[in-house]
């Protein structure tokens, strides 16, 4: 690979501790029912329709008529959404602050997102200020591991994937990374992300494993 000149991450799971399962333990009454409740009514592919660009009151009221008896219950993935985020993955902002105070590469992400929910995104966290270009897959109505969101990523920005280093927790979106020349790397948590990022000349070494 080329030196790295741009490194692009993925949001949540990698920076935003995203998991809709901190709203649905406020309103079910058991971790059992939450599981059922994901499983079974907002179900990972009816929240990635969202992400992918329907509106939030199309797929609240469609889910809401296939499951009336949950109607109260699924409005609230909506007009709650706020608490489905838990907050930051600190040890990955201090990377990303690190990579900005060194200012050696560019800074991007790349996010699957509801274009509807990610400006409350933008007001929690004010890192993500921190990014020369963020794309929303949302607002691309594209959603990850479709390789044309990173190839309009890439062009939108003038990156080169060949010296562009890409970070997300989602193997397959890793793999349509790589596909396309990025260097890229598979989030598991910030200790091992940092080990990577200083293999390859971009942040200090974790001075605890120096020790």
């Amino acid at each position: 690979m080329s030196a790295p000149q741009a490194v692009v991450f993925d949001l949540g799971g990698v920076l935003v501790d995203w998991d809709p399962r901190y709203l649905y333990r406020t309103l079910l009454p058991s971790e059992d029912a939450v599981e059922r409740f994901l499983a079974e009514v907002t179900t990972p592919e009816w929240n990635a329709a969202q992400d992918a660009g329907r509106t939030w009151a199309d797929a609240v009221a469609t889910l809401s008529a296939e499951f009336p008896e949950h109607a109260e219950l699924i409005s609230a993935y909506d007009t709650r959404w706020i608490e489905t985020i838990g907050g930051e993955i600190e040890g990955t902002v201090e990377l990303l602050r690190e990579l900005r105070d060194a200012g050696s590469v560019g800074l991007f992400a790349l996010t699957n997102w509801s274009a509807e929910k990610f400006p409350l995104a933008m007001e929690r966290f004010e890192w993500l200020s921190w990014f020369e270009g963020i794309v929303v897959s949302g607002t691309e109505r594209l959603v990850k591991p479709d390789p044309r969101i990173f190839q309009l990523l890439l062009d939108r920005y003038g990156l080169d994937a060949s010296s562009t280093v890409y970070i997300d927790d989602n193997p397959p979106n890793v793999d349509a990374a790589a596909d396309l020349g990025m260097t890229s790397l598979h989030f598991t948590g910030p200790d091992r992300l940092r080990d990577e990022l200083s293999q390859l000349g971009l942040v200090s070494p974790d001075r605890s494993s120096e020790e």
